[in-house]
């Protein structure tokens, strides 16, 4: 039985044994480059305040370079769904448009055997390739995602003519970002596990290959938007920061021709490589403030009358950064820390190996009650 899967199976693999050289090829001539620059940055032998060299690597970090970090975090998306799609869907409904399932069926091999066989032979493969593939991925982009541990951000509060909004800078590499997140460790295992099973399971209950293709696409798609905006944030308990916002140093931009003037508060949330849930201005009682936080520009929204430009020689910036203090506002952060990474994969991979069994359960249960006509 293990001799006919892998007979029906070897082209597949073939083709994933050629994309893992290419991809190994490619990855290991590219990478001597980044560690050179990181180690030219003085990273490895900085241990405090290291933020400038890291984003000074960063910055000198090469086009063909950006294409890769960027294009293997694509192909790690893509690797599961192609498992799902071309390795999973056809696993039994080909089988059953062909009618040879009838053959396999009546042999002496039981239904369950050679569901197991079919499963766990081409799911091993699935899941190998997929951790073969992350782990090259995690290996390369290491100086990046190292870099970007060091890195804090830069968050800063400008009020403009008639509101307040907030501008972020810092390294959107960081491991703990939704993009890169189920690009790297051991997640991509899960997701290989899943979408294999979830491939198979559309197979055997719809009994049509591009159906069950179909099927398993917008699930998985549609598994893959929803964990990491709905449930992963609560696999562990958020950390919570609470500070106020600094209006002593602020910059004062004055434009003479409109009148508008620009006041740059500093916002001190600073911890590297942390995923931010939620980023907000509060008053003293908690209540939101009329502070709009935003990384595209400014929110329109109310300020205190003397905040307003008018259509004179425009507001006095040391009045409004009084106004402001007045109001004691604070930033309030809701945020996974970036020491978080690993324990937060492990979680997310169990789910989906616990998804994957429990679809397995269900193909195996569907072929043994299914009658072949």
């Amino acid at each position: 039985m293990i001799w006919v899967t892998w007979r029906q199976f070897r082209p597949q693999a073939i083709t994933a044994a050629i994309a893992l050289g290419a991809a190994a090829i490619l990855l290991v001539a590219t990478r001597p480059g980044l560690v050179a620059g990181y180690t030219a940055a003085g990273l490895p032998t900085c241990h405090a305040s290291c933020a400038a060299l890291a984003s000074n690597f960063l910055d000198r970090v090469g086009n063909l370079d950006h294409v890769l970090f960027y294009g293997t975090a694509f192909l790690m998306y893509l690797v599961p769904a192609v498992m799902g799609l071309f390795w999973g869907a056809p696993l039994i409904a080909r089988e059953i448009e062909a009618g040879t399932h009838r053959i396999a069926w009546n042999q002496s091999v039981t239904r369950t055997r050679w569901t197991l066989a079919k499963l766990g032979l081409v799911g091993l493969a699935a899941v190998a390739t997929a951790g073969l593939f992350s782990l090259m991925v995690t290996w390369w982009a290491s100086p990046i995602d190292a870099a970007s541990l060091f890195g804090g951000s830069a968050v800063t509060a400008a009020s403009g003519a008639h509101g307040v909004h907030v501008t972020f800078s810092g390294f959107a590499e960081a491991r703990l970002d939704p993009v890169i997140f189920d690009a790297r460790g051991v997640a991509p295992l899960g997701y290989a596990a899943f979408a294999f099973a979830l491939g198979v399971t559309a197979g055997v209950l719809l009994r049509r290959t591009v159906s069950a293709m179909a099927l398993t696409l917008v699930v998985f798609v549609v598994v893959q938007v929803l964990v990491p905006n709905f449930v992963r944030p609560h696999l562990l308990p958020p950390a919570h920061y609470t500070a106020p916002l600094s209006t002593g140093h602020g910059q004062v931009n004055v434009n003479a021709a409109s009148g508008v003037t620009d006041i740059v508060l500093t916002a001190p949330f600073a911890k590297a490589g942390a995923w931010v849930l939620s980023d907000v201005v509060i008053t003293p009682s908690g209540a939101p403030s009329n502070v709009i936080m935003t990384s595209a520009g400014p929110e329109l929204t109310a300020l205190p009358r003397g905040c307003l430009s008018t259509s004179g020689p425009g507001i006095n910036p040391l009045a409004c950064r009084k106004l402001l203090a007045a109001m004691h506002l604070r930033q309030s952060v809701t945020y996974q820390p970036a020491s978080r990474f690993w324990p937060l994969q492990w979680i997310e991979t169990a789910i989906y190996l616990l998804l994957a069994a429990g679809l397995g359960w269900v193909c195996v249960w569907q072929v043994r009650r299914r009658r072949a006509p």
